[in-house]
């Protein structure tokens, strides 16, 4: 029993899963991932700057050591100094005493020298690190400025893709029933190319009628009447009528008598 309630919760996890990414926003997805990367970076150059910060206290420790030790050796040589000169006038107890002080700067000497070389260790570990963590930083920041660029392009073919998604319907609208109140292209072509060929269908029936050849004698016969009447003003104007536009006939081959040449007389005997 418990080993199929282990398969359904893992079944419909997984179908949850599938419908989420069904659905989801690939744009918001997208915003998320930049999201998280930024972030990410941000965490990684916070740890850098600590592990740099450490760096940077470890060499200002070794600084000021190295600086403590420069004043104890010059104190130590000091003492030595005045312990001397104590022993030269026989003052046994100035001498007993500036020995011992010597004696305290040359332990401290010693201690800060322990000091000095642990902290030069600690400060070279220090730099590799941080050395590592600024290059770190460094190729991070470029993968994030490769991954904004790439949000850019992914931006765009989205909205390519959205765009052709549309273009695909609309263009699908045109050959498709999309509706009982919406006609197709397709339909109302048909309906406009029924109607053309009735209208010239009547228009053909009736031209080839008893009445529209009855007009076309009417409309020769006011041509012939009005062509007559302009005859009639232009003979009352003295005009001559009007050249025809039938071709002139050609003049007869034959010569004239008269202009025919006169033959030479005889000459006399």
């Amino acid at each position: 029993m418990l080993k199929t309630l282990k398969k359904w919760w893992r079944y419909l996890g997984a179908k949850l899963g599938a419908d989420f990414e069904s659905r989801a926003d690939p744009k918001i997805q997208l915003e998320q991932a930049i999201t998280e990367a930024q972030e990410q970076h941000r965490r990684l150059k916070e740890q850098a700057a600590n592990v740099i910060a450490n760096q940077k206290t470890t060499e200002m420790q070794l600084n000021a050591k190295i600086e403590e030790l420069g004043k104890v050796n010059s104190n130590a040589r000091q003492a030595v100094l005045m312990a001397d000169e104590s022993a030269k006038k026989d003052d046994t107890t100035k001498a007993i005493e500036y020995t011992q002080a010597a004696e305290a700067f040359a332990n401290r000497i010693i201690s800060l020298e322990a000091e000095i070389e642990s902290l030069k260790a600690i400060a070279l570990q220090a730099a590799g690190a941080s050395d590592q963590a600024k290059a770190a930083v460094s190729q991070n920041s470029a993968a994030l400025q490769k991954k904004l660029a790439e949000k850019q392009k992914l931006l765009s073919q989205l909205d390519q893709a959205k765009m052709q998604e549309q273009l695909n319907v609309t263009m699908a609208s045109l050959s498709e029933t999309v509706g009982q109140d919406v006609p197709t292209m397709d339909e109302v072509r048909s309906k406009i190319e029924s109607r053309y060929a009735k209208a010239s269908a009547r228009a053909e029936l009736e031209g080839s009628g008893v009445e529209a050849k009855m007009l076309e004698v009417e409309h020769a016969a006011v041509n012939l009447e009005a062509q007559a009447r302009l005859e009639q003003i232009r003979s009352q104007l003295g005009i001559a009528t009007a050249p025809t536009t039938e071709p002139a006939t050609e003049p007869a081959t034959a010569t004239s008598p008269a202009t025919e040449p006169a033959t030479e007389a005889p000459p006399a005997t």
